[in-house]
């Protein structure tokens, strides 16, 4: 049996079934019900299969819940590394960011839907809350970072520009639907286009 990322026992998958498949009707049955709402048993319904079939790929729904949480702050981490968002003037850097997330939220759309629904209501959630204010702390430095080089104007605080840039962003899950008539780049221009034209300097 081979080790998962956190060192736990990989549990082997039964035929038919993964922890992927059950993750994605997880999420959509925890974004449609609730969390606190949904039991095992709704589940076992929901993916056509007996309780402890679950129980073979996951201990609990807490561990459930956990999965779909890392994957969405996961991808949004791995938007803070990349390159562009950290070299170069920060306003660069910052729109970047902005995109990129647009791109997770369009790409992982009932996970990062499911983060945003979080309230901190178990040691799971208040984790997960701890690693969204990382990330807005991460965006918040980069605004107040354009200011300081002329790029941003000042008269807004860096924190509120953070949430009035990623409450927008975040407002797309109630509205956007991969797959329609908008792309997520061009979503993405849209979103940028609005937003940063009110945010940057005039020359």
């Amino acid at each position: 049996m081979t080790a998962t990322q956190n060192g736990a026992p990989a549990r082997r998958g039964r035929p038919g079934h993964s922890v992927e498949s059950l993750l994605g009707v997880a999420v959509a049955v925890f974004n449609e019900r609730g969390y606190e709402a949904t039991s095992m048993d709704e589940l076992a319904v929901r993916l056509g299969v007996t309780k402890s079939a679950i129980y073979h790929h996951v201990p609990s729904k807490v561990e459930l819940l956990r999965l779909a949480l890392d994957r969405a702050l996961d991808a949004l981490f791995a938007v803070t590394e990349h390159p562009a968002a950290t070299a170069g003037r920060a306003i660069d850097r910052l729109e970047h960011v902005v995109r990129a997330s647009i791109g997770v939220l369009a790409a992982e759309l009932p996970y990062v839907t499911l983060l945003l629904r979080v309230r901190g209501n178990s040691e799971v959630e208040r984790s997960a809350l701890q690693r969204r204010r990382e990330f807005d702390r991460f965006v918040t430095a980069l605004v107040r970072a354009a200011e300081h080089e002329g790029d941003v104007r000042p008269d807004v605080d860096p924190a509120v520009t953070s949430r009035l840039l990623f409450g927008t962003v975040n407002s797309l899950t109630e509205w956007y639907r991969p797959g329609g008539g908008l792309s997520a780049d061009d979503l993405a221009d849209s979103v940028v286009t609005v937003l940063f034209t009110g945010l940057r300097t005039r020359s």
